[in-house]
């Protein structure tokens, strides 16, 4: 039986939570077997914590997971390592706000064995018009720097053979905000096997969104930066494996 570890990370999510481990938990309750819904707890100041501790007593394909803050991109790095570690075959990550739907997993579930990721594409998306312009410039970069095009780069619904996920997870700084970003764009570079499905994004479903416009420019001045950089790294990184 193949095993999922979904991947959620979580910051002062106390108002949201229950609701996102009861859209999510009949998911990894079907799969059933070792597979488990992990919920990172990025050092929250509310009682997101304690409250996933509360809603893991009666459901056993959950695992709340506590660490220190660090932000988004390294929590999600921080989660994909806990599953690699945990002998997952499959990871899939989504975030803790609501905006996505549990009902359109089972098309990437079903698409699993035939490509090494399969990852949404937020079409017609509803979060306003900043972060549709934020996706639309960060397209347009990974193009410009890393000679790629990526349909949608940081979409947090995203399914990947661990296997594939291993061979290059560790060539991502453990302190880089846009982990999801560059693993996109090294899954398509290195020519591994990758499909764009079109997803539902919704508004922010509950809870404060901690990532404001300020936060995303100082985010993408510092990415700018680090691009360069990840160029050349990017080129130490071998070919998918035949």
């Amino acid at each position: 039986m193949d095993k999922l570890y979904m991947i959620v990370p979580a910051y002062n999510e106390e108002a949201n939570i229950e609701e996102v481990v009861k859209d999510w938990y009949p998911v990894i309750e079907k799969i059933g077997g070792e597979s488990r819904l992990v919920i990172i707890d990025d050092g929250s100041k509310d009682a997101t914590y304690a409250k996933l501790q509360e809603l893991a007593k009666d459901r056993p394909f959950l695992m709340p997971v506590h660490k220190d803050n660090s932000g988004h991109g390294p929590t999600i790095l921080y989660g994909y390592k806990y599953a690699l570690e945990n002998g997952a075959d499959y990871i899939f990550q989504t975030d803790s706000d609501g905006q996505t739907l549990p009902s359109e997993f089972e098309q990437f579930w079903e698409k699993r064995a035939d490509y090494d990721m399969v990852i949404g594409h937020r079409k017609g998306r509803q979060d306003g018009f900043s972060r549709v312009f934020v996706t639309k410039v960060l397209k347009l970069t990974c193009r410009l720097c890393f000679h790629v095009t990526v349909t949608d780069a940081n979409t947090p619904f995203r399914l990947m053979k661990a296997e594939a996920l291993k061979e290059i997870i560790d060539y991502i700084p453990d302190d880089y905000n846009l982990s999801n970003v560059l693993i996109s764009v090294l899954f398509l570079k290195k020519k591994y096997d990758v499909v764009f499905i079109p997803i539902t994004f919704r508004p922010r479903q509950g809870g404060v969104n901690s990532i404001n416009m300020k936060k995303i420019f100082k985010i993408g001045k510092k990415a700018l930066k680090d691009f360069s950089h990840l160029n050349k790294v990017i080129k130490k990184v071998p070919e998918k494996k035949a």
